[in-house]
């Protein structure tokens, strides 16, 4: 059941509730909204990142520590007598591949901890219905354990089909009725469905204008994750392990990290089959399939005597692109390595911002240049992807010195000029964080 938060009696009161949701799968919870009382509160606060950004009242977590005790004190009360207002989210917009944008909500800081308090609660019941196969926003799970699950699946189960499924807008267009339903075969607790209810009616504030979506969560929301997850659990994961599975007649499986995921077949025809049906299943729940994006690969294992060096089918799947090739001694493997259009992106970023960088302090540029490569290591540092690696490394290099040496208006400057103290400034080296 992953991580147990860090009060004691929190904790047990989750555990209860997690032995019942896991001894009864068809129970119904009614009575669980008096668990957010000042101590789960305390915890949520504690729960709850206080470096991000703050909501549209301004309010930083800095701020609402100062008087800690009085607000979570006045917060319970207006949570029990049913006087808590949901604040709008404010709306801002991050660059995607493409030059396209994605939209990413940033609530009230006050507004993080009830989310969190309600999503402790959901977690410890839904969580003992969710599939292992489901990787995203759970503790315990990971991208990198869905990428090594993908390899393991493929190899064992001797997958020659794959198919890539692309949800158009997920978050934007989760339909607020079927997620009620979704909830409420679980829970029927009136003061946590008001709750979400408040959430999902909240209204969105971009650009001085407020709106109010019919349909969506905010992506940045503590509990959108949660709330996606029921959706996609019964939209999908359970489907497939109810419906799909006990039909097909070859191996099959299915990873999934939040709105990603990847359906493998041993047989074309189960592969076909699916694909034939999958649109249909996601109307049903008021999502439309990407018609591009969503398609169907040969992902076979190349026979012994292919010579050539690369293998049959590729796809992308969490920034990684999966293909066959041969190791050094002849025999076929999955090899994964960064997605060309995000190592672009990723360069392009870069250099940008030792462009608009350069004049600033060096030792500000090493930075955040240095936390910059050792958060992109941590990601994509995994075993046979070290070549890209390199390649961000060794363009980073060249970007901060290109601007560097271009940071006086009178003239190029050498890079030699600055000598020792940029010897001691090296950024940090490849390397390799996951062997999956």
């Amino acid at each position: 059941m992953g991580e147990t938060p860090g009060s004691p009696t929190v904790s047990m009161k989750l555990q209860r509730i997690a032995e019942q949701a896991q001894r009864y799968p068809a129970m119904v919870f009614a009575n669980v909204f008096h668990l957010i009382d000042r101590e789960m509160l305390l915890e949520a606060y504690r729960q709850t990142p206080k470096n991000s950004a703050p909501g549209g009242d301004q309010v930083t977590a800095q701020d609402y520590a100062e008087h800690l005790e009085d607000n979570l004190r006045d917060l319970h009360e207006r949570l029990r007598d049913n006087r808590y207002v949901a604040p709008p989210v404010e709306r801002v917009w991050i660059e995607k591949a493409g030059g396209k944008k994605r939209p990413i909500g940033t609530p009230c800081f006050e507004d993080k901890i009830v989310q969190r308090a309600v999503v402790m609660i959901l977690e410890a019941i839904f969580e003992q219905d969710f599939y292992a196969f489901s990787h995203g926003f759970r503790k315990g799970h990971s991208p990198h354990q869905a990428l090594h699950e993908l390899r393991e699946h493929c190899n064992t189960l001797h997958i020659n089909w794959i198919v890539d499924a692309d949800v158009s807008g997920f978050f934007d267009t989760i339909d607020h009725g079927l997620l009620r339903a979704g909830i409420k075969q679980r829970i029927k607790d009136g003061g946590i469905r008001r709750l979400i209810g408040k959430w999902l009616k909240a209204g969105v504030h971009e650009a001085g204008t407020l709106t109010y979506p019919d349909q969506g969560t905010p992506q940045g929301g503590v509990a959108s994750p949660m709330l996606a997850n029921v959706f996609l659990h019964q939209g999908l994961d359970a489907w497939f392990v109810q419906e799909v599975q006990p039909r097909r007649q070859g191996r099959c499986f299915l990873t999934r990290v939040a709105d990603d995921f990847i359906i493998g077949f041993e047989l074309e025809a189960d592969a076909r089959r699916v694909m034939e049906v999958l649109p249909k299943r996601f109307t049903r729940f008021r999502l439309t399939m990407h018609p591009e994006k969503t398609v169907l690969i040969a992902f076979k294992k190349p026979p012994r005597r292919e010579q050539s060096a690369g293998g049959q089918g590729s796809f992308d799947f969490l920034g990684f692109t999966h293909y066959w090739a041969k190791t050094r001694r002849g025999y076929w493997v999955i090899k994964r390595k960064t997605v060309g259009k995000r190592l672009r992106r990723f360069m392009k970023a870069i250099w940008t911002w030792c462009r608009e960088n350069r004049h600033a302090p060096l030792q500000e540029q090493h930075r955040t240049l240095c936390t910059t490569l050792r958060g992109y290591y941590q990601y994509y540092g995994i075993r046979g992807n070290f070549k890209m690696l390199e390649v961000i490394f060794e363009q980073t290099e060249r970007a901060g010195r290109y601007w560097l040496s271009r940071r006086s208006h009178k003239g190029h400057i050498r890079w030699q000029k600055f000598g020792v103290s940029l010897q001691k400034l090296a950024l940090p080296k490849p390397r390799i964080m996951h062997n999956i």
